[in-house]
């Protein structure tokens, strides 16, 4: 079973997965990279979870302020050859349980069609579709999710 750390985006581990999920959406967006990659920047999160297994790094996730109760999901990523083994879902409960503990009511995320195995992370994993929020408004190729963590105060 994997093990998860939490860092931030200053990690080589994390920076390294980041290119290969750049690497791939570059070819699943094709021309509307460009577009995603300005609002993908991994400077300056403080918020990361890398999942290993041994030394090795299997999976990052990360969680990003959006406002003061509802945090991001960002870079979530697993190798080609690691998916299907739970990963995703490990680090995504790793990330919730962070934004929790920093007082969060809310995740927010998007993901595009194209990222098929994405979407049915998020579904399985409880959250529900939203209107796309902010840069994401107007995008066709883009679906929004939140799910609820606990409720405001």
């Amino acid at each position: 079973m994997p093990k998860c750390i939490r860092t931030n985006s200053e990690d080589p581990d994390f920076r390294k997965l980041v290119e290969e999920l750049d690497a791939e959406l570059r070819i699943r967006d094709g021309d509307e990279h460009s577009f995603y990659a300005q609002y993908n920047k991994i400077d300056k999160i403080r918020h990361v979870i890398l999942a290993y297994e041994g030394s090795t790094p299997v999976g990052c996730g990360a969680i990003k302020e959006y406002s003061n109760d509802t945090t991001e999901v960002k870079r979530m990523y697993v190798p080609l050859r690691k998916r299907g083994e739970g990963i995703a879902t490990m680090i995504l409960k790793e990330l919730e349980a962070w934004a929790m503990e920093l007082n969060f009511t809310k995740c927010i995320l998007e993901t595009g069609l194209k990222q098929t195995e994405a979407v049915r992370l998020y579904e399985k994993n409880d959250y529900k579709r939203i209107p796309n929020f902010g840069q994401y408004e107007n995008v066709e190729n883009s679906i929004c999710f939140e799910k609820k963590l606990r409720d405001s105060c």
